[in-house]
């Protein structure tokens, strides 16, 4: 899992480090407590727990000298008083850790690790194009979206108004969904809930009192939601945008909601989607985009060095290639001279262009044909897969018939967690590895500064009221619930310092989201890029982290959640125990 999601304790390096975040050593003075160090904030005894305080703010000794005294014997004011020395000595402790925190950064070039793979067992790697072999500049998305505005005005006769409108670059992320009857773009969590606060109509966020009366709190059933493979369809209202390409589709969904709406404009949402869907289809298949990308190649491909080095040192070590890929011979070959050589093929055993994934993977009707390097399609019958030679369309059925590479002996590499990956993992077995270009980006926004201190606390408070919401009388509940708020908006600062509108592409606050959980279940590992393979000799194995499981006891002390505490607790003010 991504840092982001690790508790306070799995970034304390040791276990003193985090045992000192609830421990503490009271001093008699006149007329109070004072905090040292070195005694637990709790003392267990046979009458329940006794709390000290820990903070310089004084507490009567006469109502903290008694062995056998529990806080259910305190005052409002007392408890009050108490409370916050916890939470300011919380807070110190917490402060004191983070220089110590902050040096524990995570590698942005690291390869993660969701199921144990070793390289050795690899002989064969296979890669997706776009996003995988080839890297493109945000100038794509850009010209994307302006390309497919520009169609719904000339083709769809939409309004002129929306030229005013162009591509916001940090406006949306990848794995969000859309409501298709409601024009609704938001974010879910793998158990498809929805984030308060990420749900946008057009340009602007919904008010969450209005997204729980739309959908009776915050939940999305199962039967709305998008099929296998994220698209809306027999009946389903929503649709996931799982591509890296589909941030223009998204971001021009909520322009031109954006504009109906501001100039009060009656649309029907279903025919807003499928015409956006369309353009954007359009700018694809027409090859609009790839006439654009091959003319001014160098404005739009970032320069592969590391791609070359990875697919050489593979070679060098008797590896064997293949490329699938859903784009056409004559972008992949311009691209692949750009960023390899024209000597490119000679690296693949395999090249296989317009593969039509998903469908490449369980159709099983399309034979493959070979394409001469002028673009003519063959008509002979396909009896191998000829290193050197270009095939368009085929099976996966087929592709292993021809080749025997079957199993996890393959390694293959692609973008999209559902074209590319789902397939090859539930139906034939082969590895796995997905390519999160967005995962470079939020890693070094995770050894920040600001999202160390930020995390740091968080954590801490949630684990403050974990424990301390147990003191069920008024006094307590007053306190408790300034703290409850002041996690709200540190949980919103959290999420604002990814994205203001949508947060991480990987955690809907302190879960998952509906994007991670798939990512888990059909990628063995995942990374920001191939280059990343550049770090790890091929004899290397990846395991993944074994952390404890919800009912499981924690075995290392960085494992160590205050959920899994064995610390008793007396209800203050229920005898609740």
């Amino acid at each position: 899992m991504p840092t982001l999601c690790l508790p306070l304790s799995r970034l304390v390096r040791s276990k003193n480090n985090i045992r000192k975040l609830f421990t503490t050593k009271a001093l008699n003075t006149r007329g109070g407590i004072r905090v040292l160090s070195s005694r637990p904030l709790w003392h267990v005894n046979c009458r329940g727990p006794k709390y000290r305080p820990t903070s310089c703010h004084r507490i009567p000794m006469e109502q903290l000298l008694s062995a056998n005294m529990c806080t259910s014997s305190l005052s409002d004011k007392d408890m009050t008083n108490w409370l916050w020395c916890v939470y300011n000595e919380t807070k110190r402790q917490t402060e004191d850790l983070i220089p110590v925190i902050s040096n524990n950064f995570v590698n942005p070039d690291t390869i993660f690790a969701n199921n144990e793979m070793s390289l050795q067992d690899i002989e064969i790697y296979g890669f997706d194009y776009d996003y995988t072999l080839a890297f493109y500049s945000s100038h794509l998305h850009t010209l994307i979206f302006n390309i497919a505005r520009d169609i719904l005005i000339h083709e769809h006769r939409y309004p002129e108004g929306l030229k005013e409108y162009g591509y916001i670059p940090d406006f949306v992320v990848r794995g969000l969904h859309y409501d298709v009857q409601k024009a609704l773009l938001m974010k879910i969590d793998a158990f498809h809930y929805i984030q308060l606060g990420t749900v946008y109509r057009g340009l602007h966020p919904v008010p969450d009192k209005e997204v729980i009366a739309m959908y009776e709190g915050s939940h999305v059933p199962l039967e709305i939601m998008s099929d296998f493979y994220g698209k809306s369809s027999h009946g389903h209202t929503m649709k996931q945008f799982m591509d890296i390409f589909s941030l223009p589709e998204m971001t021009l969904l909520s322009c031109v909601n954006d504009y109906f709406m501001k100039h009060n404009i009656d649309y029907e949402p279903v025919h807003l989607y499928k015409d956006v869907k369309e353009a954007i289809g359009d700018v694809h298949v027409k090859g609009i985009m790839y006439r654009a990308v091959e003319a001014d190649i160098e404005k739009y491909i970032c320069y592969g060095e590391q791609t070359h080095a990875v697919l050489r040192k593979l070679s060098e070590n008797g590896k064997k290639m293949f490329l699938i890929t859903n784009s056409p011979l004559d972008f992949v070959d311009r691209g692949m001279n750009y960023i390899i050589g024209k000597d490119w093929r000679d690296l693949f055993d395999v090249v296989i262009v317009q593969a039509d994934k998903p469908g490449f993977f369980n159709d099983r009707r399309k034979p493959f044909r070979r394409v001469t390097d002028k673009g003519v399609l063959l008509w002979d019958r396909i009896h191998h897969l000829e290193k050197g030679q270009i095939y368009k369309q085929g099976n996966l059925y087929e592709f292993l018939r021809l080749t025997g590479w079957r199993g996890s002996k393959v390694l293959y590499f692609g973008d999209h967690i559902y074209s590319d990956l789902a397939d090859l993992t539930l139906k034939h077995g082969w590895r796995t590895g997905a390519i999160i270009p967005e995962l470079r980006k939020e890693i070094k926004i995770m050894n920040t500064e600001e999202y160390v201190h930020t995390m740091t606390w968080l954590q801490s408070l949630t684990n403050l009221l974990e424990h301390m919401q147990v003191h069920r009388d008024a006094a307590s509940q007053a306190v408790i619930q300034q703290w409850v708020r002041e996690r709200e908006d540190m949980r919103s600062r959290a999420k604002n310092i990814f994205n203001a509108q949508f947060g991480s592409l990987f955690r809907t606050y302190h879960n998952p989201t509906y994007f991670s959980r798939r990512l888990s279940r059909f990628a063995d590992i995942y990374m920001a890029s191939i280059s990343c393979l550049l770090n790890y000799d091929l004899q290397y194995t990846f395991y993944p982290r074994r952390t404890p499981l919800q009912h499981e006891a924690p075995f290392w002390p960085e494992q160590t959640s205050a959920g899994a505490m064995n610390i008793p607790f007396q209800n203050h003010g229920t005898g609740l125990k």
